[in-house]
């Protein structure tokens, strides 16, 4: 009888184990790749702070920004109805995707993997117009 439980919980935690490792690709999400040609060094006063599985934007400035994308490391994106002037948006990293679908590991309490390093920020205003770059904040928690 031992040998049968322990059987059971050996192949039901195997079975966990594999079940907990889903790579993050939904195909029906995926946008577009990174317009390297519109990137640039230039810089507004709009801070990223990540705070577990959500980036807090904060619009120091007096300028509101409105149907815009929103860039986090030259790979995902997603987008971004309005950041009024002076005001702040909490948005979920997991609502980010690639070209190809895939997302960012955002984390969380059950994650298996590092959380992907939120490095580099960017309003892409149009498709035409160079981005605007953002000042991300590293957290305590996040490496060097």
């Amino acid at each position: 009888m031992n040998s049968l439980i322990r059987q059971t919980l050996v192949g039901g935690l195997l079975l966990a184990a594999l079940g907990c490792h889903h790579k993050q690709f939904y195909p029906e999400h995926a946008t577009r790749s990174y317009p390297f040609e519109l990137h640039t060094t230039e810089t507004v006063d709009i801070q990223v702070f990540r705070d577990g599985v959500y980036i807090e934007v904060v619009n120091a400035t007096a300028q509101s920004y409105s149907d815009f994308d929103l860039w986090i490391n030259q790979r995902y994106v997603k987008h971004v109805d309005s950041l009024p002037a002076g005001q702040s948006l909490t948005l979920s990293l997991w609502d980010f995707y690639d070209e190809r679908g895939e997302r960012p590991n955002a984390g969380g309490f059950w994650r298996t993997v590092e959380p992907t390093p939120v490095r580099l920020v960017e309003i892409q205003p149009d498709e035409q117009s160079t981005m605007i770059g953002l000042i991300a904040i590293r957290g305590e928690d996040e490496d060097e």
